[in-house]
């Protein structure tokens, strides 16, 4: 737990000399606040001891007493007046220590995050009061956004990273054709773009997880016969398949026919299309892409299973995080993608009311598990 210092501004703070320290900003503020408490509080005996003398000369005068007898009745009345506010005193000076220390470092915490400085923290206090509760939920908050600003400078150092590659190659090319030393040979200018289609396939990525963080991702929602959406990205992907030796296969026997799930196709597409992508490019020759589907207790599970290289273990948290390179399958090396396929498949998951998981084993087999809600209108005859 940091300490109260961590708290202030250190970098707006000017130049002092030897001799010119001053008390911490909560010090400030809790002095203040003690004044005022103690001007109220002389105010108030100051009330009561006028009063009281007042009350004294009157009965006096009526039982005919002398000067002592005023004295007594003063004294009486004022320690009577006194005796509950000093107990209501030790309380409240009880009641202000407890308050006082806590709200001033919340206040003086909540300075620092309006300042930028979102590494602050305040102690959790013992004991289960407001307070307490009122600490961690402001740590809970500041942990939050300091990690979101942490993701967002990260993205932008991501997406800088992603654009300056094909970028440079692009400029590269071009003008090799105009200093004369590339020809615009059909090849050539074809390469050049492929490098646009890159770029442009990134942005389009950046917009779709854009509209999905915000939850305006478009979808098209009615029933989906799984069958038929598995079959035809298996149709899509049988050639490329083929050319490299890869045996796709879908299995939908243990699946009762006419299963539908309410989505939107294209999307639903994209998602698994993304992950036979994913799988054709780390699946060797003689290896199998398989997609099945069956009826669980919450849904249907659609699962896409390669035979592949794998993701090791430490790497498994990872894979659907933007940009993250932690494996081979987050980067566009030898013809990735931008190290948003993944990323935006959980998106797309996630708009659907469903859930994407992810399972490995090195050098065996890669297995990903979507589960997706059966539609009310159709389901399984």
């Amino acid at each position: 737990m940091k300490h109260n210092e961590n708290w202030r501004d250190h970098r707006r703070r000017p130049h002092r000399r030897r001799g010119d320290w001053q008390p911490p900003a909560h010090w400030r503020k809790q002095r203040g606040m003690f004044f005022r408490f103690l001007f109220l509080f002389g105010l108030m005996v100051l009330l009561v001891a006028g009063g009281m003398t007042i009350v004294a000369l009157l009965i006096t005068r009526l039982v005919e007493g002398d000067a002592g007898t005023a004295v007594i009745v003063w004294v009486s009345g004022c320690g009577l007046a006194l005796a509950l506010p000093i107990l209501a005193v030790v309380l409240a000076v009880r009641t202000f220590r407890r308050v006082a220390n806590p709200l001033a470092a919340i206040m003086n915490a909540a300075d620092a995050v309006a300042e930028g400085d979102l590494s602050v923290r305040v102690p959790e206090f013992s004991g289960r009061n407001e307070f307490t509760r009122l600490a961690h939920s402001f740590n809970n908050m500041t942990e939050e956004l300091e990690r979101a600003d942490q993701q967002r400078r990260n993205l932008t150092a991501d997406v800088a990273h992603e654009l300056r590659t094909p970028l440079h190659i692009i400029q590269g090319n071009l003008e090799g054709v105009l200093d004369g030393v590339y020809e615009p040979t059909p090849e050539h200018i074809e390469a050049t773009l492929d490098e646009t289609r890159l770029l442009a396939r990134l942005v389009e990525d950046l917009h779709t997880l854009s509209l999905a963080d915000a939850g305006q991702l478009p979808l098209k929602m009615e029933p989906v016969n799984v069958a038929d959406l598995l079959a035809d990205v298996a149709t899509s992907f049988s050639g490329q398949a083929e050319a490299q030796g890869v045996n796709l296969e879908v299995e939908t026997a243990v699946l009762p026919p006419n299963t539908h799930i309410r989505g939107d196709a294209g999307r639903l597409d994209q998602v698994l299309s993304n992950l036979v992508v994913n799988g054709l490019r780390h699946t060797p020759a003689d290896g199998r892409i398989t997609l099945n589907a069956k009826l669980v207790n919450d849904g249907v599970q659609i699962q896409v299973t390669d035979s592949g290289e794998g993701i090791p273990e430490a790497d498994l948290p990872f894979v659907f995080e933007r940009f993250w390179r932690g494996d081979r399958a987050r980067t566009h090396s030898g013809g990735a993608g931008g190290g948003l396929g993944l990323a935006i498949v959980k998106q797309i998951v996630v708009a659907h009311n469903g859930r994407i998981a992810v399972t490995s084993i090195p050098h065996e087999a890669t297995t990903f598990t979507l589960t997706l809600p059966v539609s009310t209108s159709y389901g399984a005859v």
